[in-house]
C-alpha cells in the first residue's frame, strides 16, 4: 500500500476508541464526546495527547461510524462493526473463546469457526485503517486480545512501520493455548510485530515457547528469529497516572467524602471494600462467600465490619456474565438477610461505574481492600488503592494471581481459590498491626510512584523505536 491518507507518527490500535458518545442524544457528530473509564484509556490518553498521536477503535455502537476527529489532543479513527459482526468477533470469539481460554479456562471456552471467520475479517479492517493513517516509518501500538492478528496483517501492508503489540490480559500456558485450533494464525499474526509485550514475564516466556513450538521461530524466549527480522518479547508491566491519583487523593473535597462515606455506613470500626468490573474472572463471589463464613463463624462482628462492593457493569449480553450477576447479587442478599440490622446493611452493594473521585474517596474510607480475581493480567485497581493512600493507611489483600502482585509484594497476598486462606487473609488484615500496615503501605507506594503509566509508556516506546 502506497497511499498514506493522513501521516501520523504515533497509531494506537485498540478494540475501542478512548470515548463514548455524552449524553446529547443520539448524534453521531464529533460534538458530545465524552473520555471513557478504564485502564486501558486512562494508560494511553496522556500518552498520545502528548504526542498528537491517532486511536484507531470501534466508537461503541453498530453501524455507521464518523469521519474522524479530534478530542483532547488525539486524532480518532472510528472502525465500524455491524451486529453480526459484534456478535460473532466480539461476544463470541473475543469473549467467549480467547477471554475465558487465556484466563486459565474459569469457563470453559467455545471454538466455532464462524466466530474465527468474523475474528479474521474485523482484524483486516482495523489493519487496514490504521495502514492509511499512520506515516512512513511510523510507530503503531497495537492493543490486547481482540486485534491479535492485526500485527502480521499491517506489516504485510506496511512494511516500513515499527509495529508493537501489547497484551493487557493474561497469556495462557501451553497446555492451554494448545486447545485453540486457530493456534498457529494467532501466533503468527502476533510474530508480524517489531515487540510483543506482556505483563508478566511468564507471559512472555509462554509466548516464545509456544512460539518456538508451533510456528518453528528460533532465537531465545527474549528474542525471537522470524522472517528475517528480531523480534523483542518481553514484560512490561502496566501502571496507572499516579500524579492524576494523587491529584484527587490529596483533595481536600475527597477527604471529606470519605469522611462521609464512613458516616453514611454507620461509622463501622471496619469498611471492606471491593471495587470490579463484573467479570466471573475477579472473584467477587469467592470473596463474599468467605466474608459470609467470617460472619457466620463469629470471626467478624456484623455490628462492627461493613463491606461496600462496587461491580462495575460488564458484557451484559453474554450469558455467563448474567449468570455471575445473578449468583453476586443472591450472595449479597442472603448476607444481608442473616446479617443486617434494620437500616444498616452489612453488604453495600452497587452495580454501577462511579465517577473517579468517588471511587477514590472510597479508597480512602476503605480500612481493607480485597482485590482477589482468580487470574488477572495486572489489576491497577490494586495500584490506585495503594496511590490513592496518601495517609499509609488501609491494608490490601492482594490475590497472588494478579500481575501486580509481583510489584506489591508486601500486600497479604492470597490464593483465591483456598477459601480459608482468603478468610484468614481477610481476618489478618482486619486485625494487623497499624504499625505495620503502614510500613507495608509505604513499600508499596513506593514502587507505584517509581514505576507509573509514562514510565510504562517509555520503556514500551523505547523498545519499538529503531535502533540507530
Amino acid at each position: 500500500m502506497s497511499v498514506v491518507v493522513e501521516a501520523t507518527e504515533l497509531v494506537v490500535v485498540a478494540n475501542r476508541l478512548p470515548v463514548s458518545r455524552g449524553t446529547g442524544g443520539a448524534s453521531r457528530r464529533p460534538h458530545g464526546w465524552e473520555t471513557s473509564p478504564g485502564g486501558l484509556v486512562g494508560a494511553l490518553a496522556p500518552v498520545l495527547s502528548a504526542r498528537a498521536g491517532a486511536w484507531v477503535g470501534w466508537p461503541g455502537f453498530l453501524g455507521p461510524v464518523p469521519e474522524p476527529f479530534d478530542h483532547e489532543g488525539m486524532r480518532l479513527h472510528p472502525v465500524a462493526l455491524s451486529r453480526s459482526e459484534y456478535e460473532l468477533f466480539y461476544e463470541g470469539f473475543s469473549n467467549a473463546t480467547l477471554w475465558p481460554l487465556y484466563h486459565d479456562a474459569i469457563r470453559p471456552p467455545e471454538f466455532h469457526q464462524e466466530w474465527w471467520d468474523a475474528y479474521v475479517v474485523v482484524n483486516e479492517r482495523y489493519a487496514e485503517r490504521a495502514a492509511r493513517v499512520a506515516a512512513p516509518n511510523a510507530l503503531v501500538w497495537v492493543h490486547d486480545y481482540q486485534l491479535q492478528l492485526v500485527p502480521a496483517m499491517l506489516r504485510s501492508l506496511r512494511p516500513d512501520l515499527r509495529i508493537g503489540f501489547f497484551l493487557h490480559i493474561p497469556y495462557p500456558p501451553p497446555e492451554l493455548f494448545m486447545q485453540l485450533p486457530w493456534r498457529h494464525e494467532i501466533l503468527d499474526g502476533l510474530l508480524g510485530a517489531d515487540v510483543v509485550g506482556f505483563q508478566h514475564p511468564v507471559a512472555a516466556q509462554n509466548f516464545a515457547r509456544l512460539a518456538q513450538r508451533v510456528v518453528g521461530v528460533s532465537g531465545s524466549t527474549r528474542t525471537l528469529h522470524h522472517e528475517g527480522r528480531n523480534i523483542d518479547v518481553r514484560a512490561f508491566p502496566i501502571s496507572i497516572d499516579v500524579e492524576e491519583v494523587n491529584r484527587i487523593a490529596e483533595s481536600p473535597s475527597t477527604a471529606a467524602q470519605a469522611s462521609t462515606v464512613r458516616r453514611q455506613l454507620g461509622s463501622p470500626r471496619v469498611m471492606l471494600l471491593g471495587v470490579d468490573r463484573l467479570d466471573y474472572t475477579k472473584g467477587i463471589d469467592l470473596r463474599l462467600l468467605a466474608f459470609q463464613h467470617l460472619l457466620r463463624d463469629r470471626r467478624l462482628d456484623p455490628r462492627e465490619c461493613v463491606m461496600v462492593q462496587i461491580a462495575v457493569p460488564s458484557r451484559e449480553e453474554v450469558p455467563s456474565y448474567v449468570e455471575q450477576r445473578e449468583l453476586i447479587e443472591r450472595l449479597v442478599g442472603e448476607i444481608n438477610g442473616e446479617f443486617s440490622q434494620m437500616g444498616h446493611p452489612v453488604v453495600h452493594y452497587l452495580h454501577r461505574s462511579l465517577p473517579f473521585d468517588e471511587v477514590v474517596a472510597l479508597y480512602q474510607a476503605a480500612d481493607v481492600m480485597l482485590v482477589t480475581p482468580l487470574r488477572d493480567g495486572m489489576n491497577l485497581v490494586a495500584k490506585e488503592f495503594v496511590a490513592s493512600r496518601v495517609d499509609n493507611g488501609g491494608v490490601l489483600v492482594l490475590s497472588e494471581f494478579a500481575g501486580a502482585a509481583r510489584e506489591l509484594s508486601s500486600a497479604l497476598l492470597v490464593n483465591p481459590h483456598d477459601s480459608e486462606g482468603l478468610e484468614t487473609a481477610i481476618e489478618s488484615a482486619v486485625s494487623l498491626d497499624p504499625a505495620i500496615a503502614r510500613r507495608a503501605m509505604r513499600s508499596m507506594r513506593r514502587k507505584v510512584q517509581r514505576h507509573d503509566v509514562h514510565t510504562w509508556a517509555a520503556e514500551f516506546l523505547a523498545a519499538l523505536m529503531p535502533s540507530t
